[in-house]
């Protein structure tokens, strides 16, 4: 790894952690450390439960049980035994801490800078959240029968009827089976961001020297962060363990960025190899 990208690193957390003194009891200047600011944040105007504020936060209950006691002694929060289930528990924000909450902190980052130079620091960190979220993504191997990989494909089938032409029928398509999808035959893995699945994808193993890549899809609102890039290179180096050394995929005419990324992966078109009814354009790679 480059020795000058990783200094760059280094300086940028270090001013980041500065300006927002995130490594004092005084985060962004509002008389807090930055876990109670934070859990304040995520609390939000319409208020959480306990154990979504647990799950979102990475929290253990012993510190998030800490700094809730801390909120609600400022008296910035109340927390409510649910009605419904009085096991549960509900966060709200008092009017002090709705006023906290809706004060523009950015302002402290802003202010100091001209209208453009705004408008270059915001995007430019819409950037680093970008890349940030995409290094989080991990791609994992998991049954194709899970709740996870279920999910994944009913999004996917739903997605394919919603753009093809004539719809789409998992039934009509050539085989993807769940015996097709698990070891030794193939492979199923699925792409996690913030402990959701956003994308899957499949490998068949059918022949000794080639394998089929099918069941490629990223959820929509991931897209963009590169979780299908992810998925591919994980399948294609599964092939490569597996013994395959040729891929072969095919795709719709309608998914063009699927077409885009293929050939940036370095897949060539080739003449049909198969009689798939819902693909228009075939996809071949040496491993």
């Amino acid at each position: 790894m480059d020795s000058a990208q990783i200094r760059q690193v280094r300086r940028f957390n270090r001013i980041v952690t500065q300006r927002t003194g995130a490594l004092q009891d005084s985060y962004l200047r509002r008389g807090r450390p930055l876990g109670e600011a934070r859990l304040l944040f995520q609390i939000g105007v319409t208020g959480a439960d306990i154990r979504t504020l647990r799950e979102r936060l990475g929290f253990d209950s012993g510190y998030l049980s800490r700094l809730l006691r801390s909120l609600e002694a400022q008296r910035l929060i109340r927390v409510h035994k649910q009605v419904e289930d009085g096991r549960r528990r509900h966060v709200r924000a008092t009017s002090k801490g709705r006023r906290e909450i809706a004060d523009e902190l950015a302002k402290s980052f802003l202010a100091p800078l001209s209208t453009a130079q705004r408008e270059r620091l915001v995007a430019a960190m819409a950037d680093v959240e970008g890349l940030l979220r995409a290094a989080s993504i991990e791609v994992c191997p998991e049954a194709p029968s899970s709740a996870a990989s279920r999910w994944c494909l009913a999004e996917y089938f739903q997605e394919l009827s919603e753009r093809f032409e004539i719809g789409f029928d998992p039934a009509k398509s050539n085989s993807a089976s769940d015996a097709e999808m698990t070891p030794p035959a193939g492979f199923f893995v699925v792409a996690w961001l913030d402990d959701r699945p956003v994308g899957c994808g499949a490998l068949k193993l059918g022949e000794r020297t080639t394998g089929e890549i099918k069941r490629m899809w990223t959820a929509p609102p991931s897209r963009g962060l590169g979780v299908a890039r992810k998925v591919l290179r994980t399948l294609e180096a599964m092939a490569l363990a597996a013994g395959p050394k040729k891929l072969r995929l095919e795709t719709n005419r309608t998914l063009r960025e699927a077409q885009a990324l293929y050939r940036q992966e370095g897949y060539r078109e080739v003449e049909p190899f198969n009689d798939e009814p819902y693909a228009d354009h075939w996809f071949e790679k040496q491993l």
